[in-house]
């Protein structure tokens, strides 16, 4: 490549969802009310969980650390494409645009490795419950977590090393609505075939590892829950993985989708619409689908409010 062609690029254009006035004021209507249900619904699961001592269990201890990973996963996107849709101001930094990707993937293989370790947990709870809290132990947990964070990060410092041998010889424009990895690479004059390689390596690793865990977890799930004679039984045992099953298909559905394929698949308008499902509908619905699949959860919010209520009474 002639070097004299590569300009240093000091910021981007982010093309945004539209052109349209009045589609992009819906559009901003729309993302704002689900960006303020994303923050109340998983602030509210974390501050439920953190207040009611009946739920400081395996499974809310996870939840919790899911729940600040989709606020997190949210706040990467939504606030700059509200202020694109609303002010028009297009312009991303160069800084704040390699921030955002690699904030987008730091959250998204940690909730992919969280995912996983609420699988196991699923596992242990279901077909060995004699011996779930000597395996499922406060330190077993805090390891799982700590785990996902790690690889997150490992993930993450990979992406950085790829990601800044990046150059930009003639267009600024991402036709994206924020900084994602595919876009940003299709938009690089550098040979990103090398790149492509090393990130999909690593980012495929996890992805296969987690749904493995996931499969397996699932698969002895299942062959216990059928051999329970009561349907009562296999209702109950069911109801305590639906929702994280549920969770699991939404998320690695569209991950899978949107990066499992070739870069130069790339398309504007498909990938934008999976994109912003991933980015901003997934982090609404996860506590909108614990907390109303899950009366443990009503219950405690119950406990919260009726303490709370009494508490002012008393003053």
């Amino acid at each position: 490549m002639d070097r004299r062609n590569i300009t240093h690029v000091s910021d981007f254009i982010l093309m945004g969802l539209t052109d349209s006035e009045e589609i992009r004021l819906a559009f901003f209507t729309l993302f704002l009310l689900m960006y303020l249900i994303t923050v109340l619904g998983n602030a509210g699961m974390m501050l439920i969980i953190c207040l009611d001592l009946q739920l400081h269990t395996p499974m809310y201890f996870f939840l919790t650390h899911l729940s600040f990973l989709d606020l997190s996963f949210s706040t990467a996107v939504t606030p700059k494409a509200l202020d694109n849709l609303l002010t028009s101001n297009r312009y991303i930094s160069y800084l704040n645009c390699f921030i955002q990707m690699n904030c987008f993937v730091f959250v998204g293989v940690t909730e992919c490795v969280l995912l996983s370790s609420m699988a196991y947990d699923r596992y242990v709870a279901i077909c060995k419950p004699l011996h779930y809290p000597a395996i499922m132990s406060t330190r077993r947990c805090c390891s799982l977590v700590f785990g996902s964070f790690l690889i997150g990060f490992m993930d993450t410092f990979v992406n950085v090393l790829c990601l800044s041998k990046l150059h930009f010889c003639d267009s600024n424009v991402i036709y994206h609505f924020f900084c994602d990895a595919p876009p940003v690479l299709a938009l690089s004059c550098t040979d990103t075939h090398d790149i492509e390689i090393t990130i999909s390596i690593f980012s495929g690793f996890t992805l296969l590892a987690s749904l493995i865990t996931i499969s397996m977890s699932y698969a002895s799930i299942m062959s216990t829950i059928l051999k329970i004679t009561s349907t009562a039984g296999k209702q109950k045992a069911f109801s305590t993985c639906a929702s994280h099953l549920l969770s699991v298909t939404i998320f690695y559905g569209t991950a899978i989708f949107t990066y499992v394929k070739p870069n130069k698949s790339y398309s504007l308008g498909k990938d934008q619409v999976v994109s912003v499902f991933y980015s901003i509908v997934i982090p609404m619905l996860n506590p909108l689908i614990y907390s109303l699949r899950n009366k443990e959860v009503k219950n405690a919010l119950s406990r919260v409010l009726q303490k709370r209520k009494c508490s002012k009474q008393l003053k």
